[in-house]
């Protein structure tokens, strides 16, 4: 499940340093990190996709809400802030494999689960700031039971608006938007396995791709129905190797923020790189 965060990941930075103001050790004040964000090459007034680890970060003012305030400081009240906010705990037991679950246990456990609530079902392993931005009055959130992603701002709405069952994380969810509009990626205090765009470039590959049965419990004329579906099977175990080629490239802005090294990169420039260099790199050589 890429984006998952579990406020350890840290990765090393690539290129040139970029701080705007601010102590390295904290306690770190919201305004001082929206000024580095900026430094960084946060646009105001654009789409910023966000993967975060507060406890990388370093002691935030404010904590998780501090952060997530830094971030929509440095986007300006016409930016869009975007995060992933999946709820994979409702996936079918089977699909999950987890095996401290039996499976003597697993359809009662799938029977057990609560439908998805766009509003109360919380995220799990995302992070704290993107829990926080969940809660946020004004976010909204997308349909999809398991893949979901939160936004707040004047394009969220619209980035949010298609998120097929079967297609999480394709041509039929909101990073398919996000490319379309442009977006900034930005990965803070994590590495580029979290980046849940990387899928996309998966779907844009041309390489044939496997779907697995999943399903999902929804609220359907006001009652519980449990909703099977496939879905295209991901694979994060290139996704680091794919993010050190990319910063080769010199596309990628990563500097100071907070306590930790922050990554910028254009979403556009990050899938299309990706896609051609899974399309060369996962085909077996002859």
């Amino acid at each position: 499940m890429t984006g998952i965060d579990t406020g350890t990941s840290t990765s090393p930075g690539t290129g040139p340093g970029v701080r705007g103001g601010g102590s390295a050790s904290g306690p770190h004040l919201p305004t001082e990190l929206a000024a580095q964000l900026r430094a960084l090459g946060v646009g105001p007034g654009g789409v910023l996709l966000v993967h975060a680890s507060l406890r990388a970060i370093g002691t935030v003012v404010g904590g998780a809400q501090g952060a997530v305030l830094a971030l929509e400081d440095a986007l300006g009240p016409a930016g869009t802030l975007v995060m992933p906010s999946q709820s994979w705990q409702l996936c079918d037991p089977q699909y999950l494999d987890d095996p401290q679950v039996p499976a003597e246990r697993r359809d009662a456990v799938r029977d057990a689960l609560p439908v998805y609530d766009r509003d109360w079902t919380p995220s799990r392993t995302m992070g704290a700031v993107a829990e926080v931005l969940r809660t946020q009055p004004g976010t909204v959130r997308s349909a999809h039971p398991h893949r979901s992603f939160v936004a707040r701002g004047p394009a969220a709405a619209d980035l949010l608006a298609r998120h097929d069952l079967d297609d999480p994380v394709g041509e039929g969810s909101p990073l398919a938007r996000v490319h379309a509009l442009g977006a900034q990626v930005l990965l803070l205090g994590v590495g580029y396995d979290k980046c849940t765009a990387l899928h996309l470039a998966e779907a844009r590959s041309g390489l044939p791709v496997a779907r697995v049965p999943n399903g999902a419990p929804l609220l359907l004329d006001g009652h519980r129905v449990w909703v099977p579906f496939e879905e295209p099977a991901v694979d994060d175990s290139d996704f680091l190797a794919l993010g050190e080629a990319f910063a080769v490239t010199g596309r990628e802005r990563s500097g100071q923020v907070g306590g930790t090294t922050a990554r910028l990169v254009d979403v556009r420039e990050l899938v299309d790189f990706a896609a051609a260099w899974f399309a060369r790199t996962r085909v077996p050589r002859a």
